[in-house]
């Protein structure tokens, strides 16, 4: 493990004590987990295989599984994992997670239905090879969903991010029309669905782009 490495774990183990404090992260809310519902049962099939790539605390994965997918959920830091396992023990209900690496998570020749990312791009070293390697993860006819947008604040609850963070392709987020055409040459077809507009999502107004891609094979 590099020292780089061990900082962004680091990081982001003691971002998951105060992490589900942000409206959109703990979904604590009854609107913000209502609205978040409603968005992933527009874009998800039916009774889906889904990867949660960068998964946090389980958030994401916890709204699949209450809605009959199947969960599989990756995140770098040994504390967020916890979190997330904890979630889903809380709520009996089946999902498996994995401290792994976003760029190569560790499920091995396993391939899902969906694979969702959610506020992860700006986080990875080569956002693109991350991008090939998540669609080689997809079933024939499967589907990539990315939450993404561009920030006014990277990191989380405005603490700085880690040494070297400035460097990083995709720092601070990607709009939508740049992320389109980094996905556009690996699937089929691509489509945004605009975000922002919708403050139940985040918990209030927010002014900034906020998006989801979804790309099918």
């Amino acid at each position: 493990m590099t020292d780089r490495t061990a900082s962004i774990i680091a990081y982001w183990d003691a971002a998951a004590v105060t992490f589900d404090d942000e409206p959109d992260h703990g979904l604590r809310a009854d609107s913000t987990r209502a609205a978040w519902t409603r968005l992933l049962h527009t874009l998800m099939p039916t009774t889906a295989d889904v990867l949660d790539i960068g998964c946090g605390t389980g958030s994401m994965s916890l709204l699949l599984a209450e809605a009959g997918h199947r969960a599989t959920g990756v995140d770098l830091a040994p504390r967020m994992v916890q979190q997330a396992r904890t979630k889903f023990e809380a709520a009996g209900l089946d999902g498996r997670f994995l401290v792994g690496d976003a760029m190569m998570p560790p499920t091995g020749e396993q391939q899902f239905d969906v694979v969702l990312s959610r506020h992860l791009l700006w986080t990875l070293p080569d956002p693109e090879a991350a991008l090939r390697d998540w669609v080689k993860r997809l079933r024939p006819g499967g589907r990539l969903v990315l939450v993404e947008g561009r920030w006014h604040q990277a990191g989380q609850s405005g603490a700085p991010y880690v040494d070297g963070a400035e460097s990083l392709p995709w720092n601070g987020g990607i709009g939508a029309e740049d992320l389109t055409e980094a996905v556009r040459p690996l699937v089929a077809a691509v489509r945004i669905e605009p975000l922002s507009s919708d403050p139940d999502l985040w918990g209030g107004p927010v002014d900034d782009e906020r998006y989801a891609l979804i790309a099918d094979l």
